[in-house]
């Protein structure tokens, strides 16, 4: 049985009252709930706080679930909406990325190799940082989340030619802060 056929089922299972198939869904997202708050918020306390309310807002408004989506990227806009919501509302700073393997070129990464990756993700987390927060979102919706420009349209109230622009100019203004850093370590087209 397919993943998404499993969940239709699991859904509706909970709908029928059986909430023990919703805790399989839980076990199931929580990392990456948890995952996608966490470089959100950079708190693992509101990260967990917005897991929980993630899964509660989806626990109560399952019914409107569309089963023509994935069930992950439902969830997940929700819980980009909910920490989008706190980040307003609070104005942190968010996304450290310090435990991405961002720029890593070797599956078996020696100790030298493992230093310089650290600091360009460390570099990558600053130019992030240094991002507009309408660009940044999207761009970590799109590249860390693996959405699709539709999910992220759904997830931003954006139109999916919006979000393609904003992604454009985000990878330009990574670029420009590439280059004007002195470093030519991302190319451009490959991230089209």
């Amino acid at each position: 049985m397919d993943q998404q056929a499993e969940e239709a089922r699991w859904i509706a299972q909970t709908l029928d009252g059986k909430t023990e198939a919703f805790n399989r869904l839980v076990e199931r997202y929580t990392g990456a709930v948890y995952n996608q708050a966490y470089r959100m918020l950079n708190n693992a306390q509101e990260a967990e706080d917005a897991v929980q309310e993630a899964f509660i807002r989806a626990y109560t408004r399952l019914s409107s679930f569309d089963p023509q989506r994935r069930f992950s990227a439902w969830l997940l806009t929700i819980s980009s909406n909910y920490c989008i919501d706190r980040l307003r509302r609070k104005r942190y700073p968010w996304l450290t990325l310090d435990d991405v393997a961002f720029w890593l070129t070797s599956d078996h990464p020696g100790p030298e190799r493992s230093a310089l990756d650290h600091e360009r993700q460390d570099e990558v987390q600053q130019m992030l940082n240094q991002l507009p927060d309408n660009y940044r979102t999207v761009t970590v919706l799109r590249y860390w989340h693996d959405m699709s420009y539709q999910e992220i349209a759904n997830a931003t109230g954006l139109t999916e030619s919006a979000v393609k622009t904003r992604l454009h100019r985000a990878r330009r203004m990574l670029l420009d802060m590439l280059k004007t850093d002195g470093t030519n370590v991302w190319d451009i087209e490959a991230t089209k």
